[in-house]
């Protein structure tokens, strides 16, 4: 199943509040979520971390106008532009922020404590220098939406040839699993977002739902290791589709500030 990544919240949020839609402690809030605390490391002008708001503030004086998201993975550098420590840094954390107006990239840092249950978390966002070119391999949101489309059928159609989309009660039962947790950490875009990239993110989860149940294992037809690693390889590029999605949704508003729609 596709998460909602700090990076897309952090995107979104600070659009929104860049654009003056929202004050700075309800973008902060939104922004940290569940999380106990964040904080921004390497920002200029400042020696040691500093909090959300005033990173946020200092970057907009900086001349960042927008924020975009990268969700990088091995071979695919999605969302990315270089240079490659930045690069590095992003696939390693398999997630990243890259200002728009200003060379800067943000990328997150998790340090988890405490047992099972009661996890405190906090996020440190590292500030380093970016290339000033277009990301990799997005798309627009209507190019997404099409493609998404299709991938939604091709994953049902690799299901049913598993057997698992014919699997009974245990394939729904876990479809059902997929989609209480999905609501639970519901991936909600900030004011200012077109309804259009509120729809590609919802139908990259319904995609990432189907993903999700095809690789856990003990459901459907196919129950070996062997079988379970053939589900991941067919269903790859769909998998690889529904994340380009997800950045195009969330990079919706950056881009159509800079094709002038508004």
């Amino acid at each position: 199943m596709l998460t909602e990544p700090r990076a897309g919240r952090l995107a979104a949020w600070g659009n929104a509040l860049l654009a003056g839609l929202v004050s700075p402690d309800d973008a902060v809030l939104a922004i940290v979520g569940e999380d106990a605390v964040h904080r921004v490391e390497g920002l200029p002008g400042e020696s040691a971390p500093v909090g959300l708001t005033l990173a946020l503030g200092r970057l907009r004086a900086l001349g960042v106008t927008g924020l975009r998201v990268a969700l990088p993975a091995p071979g695919h550098p999605l969302g990315l532009c270089g240079p490659p420590e930045f690069n590095a840094r992003a696939l390693d954390a398999e997630e990243a922020v890259v200002c728009y107006g200003a060379a800067f990239g943000l990328v997150p840092e998790v340090y988890e404590a405490g047992p099972e249950g009661d996890v405190h978390v906090e996020v440190v966002w590292h500030v380093l220098p970016v290339r000033e070119a277009p990301p990799a391999d997005v798309p627009s949101l209507g190019e997404a939406e099409r493609e998404l489309a299709e991938a939604l059928r091709e994953a049902t159609e690799v299901l049913t040839r598993l057997d698992v989309a014919g699997s009974g009660p245990v394939a729904e039962a876990a479809i059902d699993a997929y989609r209480a947790r999905a609501e639970r950490g519901r991936e909600v875009l900030a004011p200012g977002y077109p309804p259009r990239a509120v729809r590609v993110l919802e139908l990259a989860r319904r995609v990432g739902t189907l993903i999700g149940v095809a690789t856990e294992s003990g459901h459907g037809g196919a129950v070996s290791s062997a079988e379970i690693s053939a589900r991941r390889e067919a269903l790859r590029p769909v998998e690889r589709t529904a994340r380009r999605a997800q950045v195009a949704a969330y990079n919706s508003v950056v881009e159509e500030r800079e094709r002038g729609v508004r």
